[in-house]
């Protein structure tokens, strides 16, 4: 399996491109801000072609580019379906000092747009795109469909890991090396992260290789042992 990921231009969010190998079709995941022309780079580079988008959560750092980058394909985008109504206006929700901030560094759009194909997940749904497996991890606590996708494969040339890894998990705004997910914006619950942490992301096997929304990658055996929220709640 192929996996690249980079920084968008604002907010520090991970884009991932996943893909059976190059030259193939791939899914992109999560085009937050400003990343449309590293993205197409990469695709050409790679030689991939599009074949959905697939967002963690609808916050505006992880969607911000996902209508021209589905409708630039053709492609839909994917979404949990407790997150689909963020799409219809995510930047109606900013602070305006926000908003004009990014109309300022990025451009002026007139109103936001959503995606015109938009296909609803659902908790432990499984969907075949792409040449690949993807299971969706329903994890509320940071909005109320954030997701994590699993994939029952890891990239090629993966080095540093303690344990032989099995699967690659890309878990969104649900944990990071270290921390998790804020639960203090509109449609975060502290409570359900909790849940979500207990239930969802400590039976994972330490084999499983975290790709977050934010930061480095991780693997589950180094947070279980050492990512402090885990520890609490387990």
């Amino acid at each position: 399996m192929l996996v690249t990921g980079f920084p968008a231009q604002a907010f520090d969010t991970n884009c991932y491109v996943v893909a059976p190998a190059v030259g193939e079709e791939c899914v992109v995941v999560d085009p937050g801000i400003g990343v449309e022309e590293h993205l197409r780079e990469v695709l050409t580079q790679l030689k991939l072609r599009p074949a959905a988008v697939l967002l963690t959560h609808g916050h505006i750092d992880h969607v911000y580019s996902v209508t021209p980058v589905c409708q630039g394909s053709g492609v839909p985008a994917l979404v949990h379906a407790d997150d689909r109504y963020r799409l219809k206006d995510p930047i109606g929700t900013l602070d305006p000092g926000l908003v004009s901030m990014l109309e300022q560094q990025f451009g002026r759009r007139q109103g936001w747009v959503e995606p015109s194909d938009v296909i609803e997940l659902a908790d432990r749904q499984t969907v075949e795109i792409a040449g690949l497996t993807v299971e969706i991890l329903h994890a509320p606590g940071h909005t109320e469909g954030s997701a994590m996708m699993r994939i029952p494969e890891v990239p090629e040339n993966v080095s540093g890991a303690s344990v032989e890894l099995t699967d690659t998990i890309l878990t969104g705004d649900v944990v990071f090396a270290g921390s998790i997910g804020r639960t203090d914006l509109p449609g975060g619950s502290h409570p359900a992260m909790l849940k979500s942490l207990r239930e969802v992301v400590l039976p994972l096997p330490d084999s499983s290789l975290l790709l977050p929304g934010h930061g480095p990658a991780t693997t589950m055996g180094r947070e279980r042992q050492t990512n402090p929220y885990l520890l609490e709640v387990s």
